[in-house]
């Protein structure tokens, strides 16, 4: 008797197969805008469904390892990884994944919308990267950082250049050291002391969660000699992880041990000491404004993460997706169960609104970049961290539905569909846990009036979709009208115990509320995907309604 083997399809090319991104291209960039970006998009995810899906799991399957030793007992701190992972890396810079929103052509081409095709990218490369999409969100960060005009002009053309440069072999991404044992989103709590001496800052202290401890540079907070307590009168640094050979650490510099974390196994994430390593000071770090400064990168690599999440959740589809359509369940095809297909329909809403919310927050970081566009600037400090909790929470629960939607290949390791829900637990914690996240937007409300822009882009979403649907529109407008009630409590008393208790909801009802009108404001093209998207994602997130039997009869509309 022959051995069944279950034949499961390639999942749909990420670009050509993706139409709500092709969409939302076209009406964001234009189409001469979109059709400049489309050979980019296309020759990556060529790569992605061929060698970059090949590397990524050579990288899996080979974490790296920590050689604290070299033959002859020198401490070398060398990290090992898979030749997979250096795939990644050459392809991020060849695809100018870090680089386009940096690039002068690109700019020329698209100007602040640069943002918009890195952010479409994002979408391809992230989801099977082996999360060398983590370093490509750091070195971003420090790009942003490297670019601010109070920098050393010196430490900029050492550092920038590499970091977005287009070359593989000169390109080089940064890690991000401000972790401590003692405290992670706690800062004023910092130990780790910077010191000049003969004209050089050196940094000495403990950091634990030292993500992309491979990178040629980290961005490291510390607290520079003589400063007072508290968080404000931190300093960013840039911390050269290596020697001058290129090779061996840097002086200072040791690699206690590598984490041996639930998922993102093929990233190298460290506890590292510092002991008067060399550090390069990223504006004065003896003047104010050091923290702000330091804000500039974790605006960015929050941004990747909503990017991570929202792409992770459409490759999942993808191949659950290609999974039902190859699977026979009780006679017939998974994929024609009334069922199964809710639930995929339900997952594909889900997707739609994660794609919305990180797509607009990578347009508003444009026009904050290019024009210092003020209400953009205004917009983003509360979508930022509204994007990033949405989306957190959002792919942890798709990623766990995916992995039973394979039943139990979904839980063998082998398939990597476990790897799915491994990888998404990370993304509601790194740069901000959700209530974290939550009281940086009460904090946004409060001390920057946020909430304006984004109550003004509800109430107008409104008008819009009053020419979809009345019904859409009357959803929308209670769930404006509660916000709005909810957010004048916030002002009146920011502290209050009932406030701060409610933080986590509130915030997770705006980032739904703007989701659904950044869907109907696409719908507006004539879209269908993002009308159907838009009416049930409204349904689910603002009225908390059951969607499976519509969600069942779109599915084909929604995927």
């Amino acid at each position: 008797m022959d051995r069944f083997v279950q034949a499961v399809p390639a999942p749909a090319d990420p670009y050509a197969g993706d139409p709500l991104l092709r969409s939302w291209l076209d009406r964001v960039l234009g189409p001469a805008g979109h059709a400049a970006a489309k050979d980019r998009l296309t020759d990556l995810a060529a790569a992605v469904v061929d060698t970059l899906r090949a590397a990524h799991t050579d990288a899996e399957t080979h974490p790296p390892t920590l050689i604290r030793y070299d033959a002859w007992g020198g401490r070398v701190d060398r990290i090992v990884t898979a030749p997979g992972w250096e795939q990644q890396r050459a392809a991020a810079a060849h695809h100018a994944v870090v680089a386009l929103p940096y690039l002068p052509e690109a700019r020329a081409t698209w100007g602040a919308a640069a943002r918009v095709v890195q952010h479409a990218l994002l979408h391809l490369y992230g989801p099977e990267s082996a999360t060398f999409s983590c370093p490509v969100a750091m070195a971003d960060g420090a790009a942003a950082l490297l670019s601010r005009p109070e920098v050393d002009p010196a430490v900029r053309d050492a550092w920038l250049p590499r970091l977005v440069s287009t070359d593989p072999a000169n390109a080089v991404t940064s890690g991000q050291w401000m972790t401590e044992s003692q405290g992670g989103s706690d800062l004023s709590r910092s130990s780790t002391v910077a010191s000049l001496a003969s004209g050089r800052w050196h940094v000495t202290g403990e950091k634990w969660f030292c993500s992309a401890a491979d990178s040629a540079v980290a961005v490291a907070l510390a607290r520079p000699e003589g400063a007072g307590p508290g968080s404000r009168v931190l300093a960013p640094f840039l911390i050269p992880r290596y020697a001058d050979d290129g090779s061996s650490t840097a002086p200072g510099i040791r690699v206690h041990r590598l984490k041996d974390k639930l998922g993102t196994r093929a990233l190298p994430t460290a506890e590292i000491g510092l002991d008067s390593a060399l550090a390069l000071p990223l504006g004065d770090p003896t003047g104010p404004g050091g923290l702000t400064r330091a804000m500039t990168l974790v605006v960015v690599t929050r941004l990747h993460n909503a990017a991570a999440a929202a792409g992770g959740m459409r490759r999942g589809l993808q191949y659950a997706l290609a999974f039902a359509a190859g699977r026979t369940v009780a006679g017939g095809p998974l994929a024609g169960s009334p069922l199964h297909r809710a639930t995929l329909g339900t997952l594909a809403v889900d997707a739609a609104g994660a794609f919305a919310l990180a797509a607009h927050a990578f347009a508003l970081l444009g026009r904050v970049e290019v024009g210092a566009d003020p209400a953009a600037a205004a917009e983003l400090r509360i979508v930022a961290p509204l994007a990033k909790l949405v989306t957190g929470k959002l792919a942890v629960a798709s990623a766990s539905e995916y992995v039973e939607s394979f039943g139990g290949a979904g839980y063998v390791e082998d398939t990597g569909v476990p790897r799915l829900l491994r990888d998404a637990q990370v993304l509601p914690i790194w740069e901000g846990t959700t209530n974290v996240l939550a009281l940086d937007t009460l904090r946004a409300t409060v001390r920057d009036d946020a909430a304006v822009p984004l109550l003004a882009r509800l109430d107008a979403a409104q008008d819009v979709a009053r020419g979809i649907s009345p019904a859409l529109a009357d959803q929308l407008h209670e769930a404006t009208t509660a916000i709005r009630a909810d957010l004048a409590d916030v002002t009146a008393d920011p502290t209050a115990a009932g406030v701060v208790a409610g933080a986590r909801g509130l915030a997770l009802r705006m980032g739904h509320a703007l989701a659904a009108a950044l869907l109907i404001e696409h719908a507006t093209t004539g879209d269908e995907q993002a009308e159907m998207a838009a009416r049930l994602w409204s349904r689910r997130w603002l009225r908390r309604e059951e969607i499976a039997v519509d969600a069942h009869h779109h599915l084909d509309a929604l995927a």
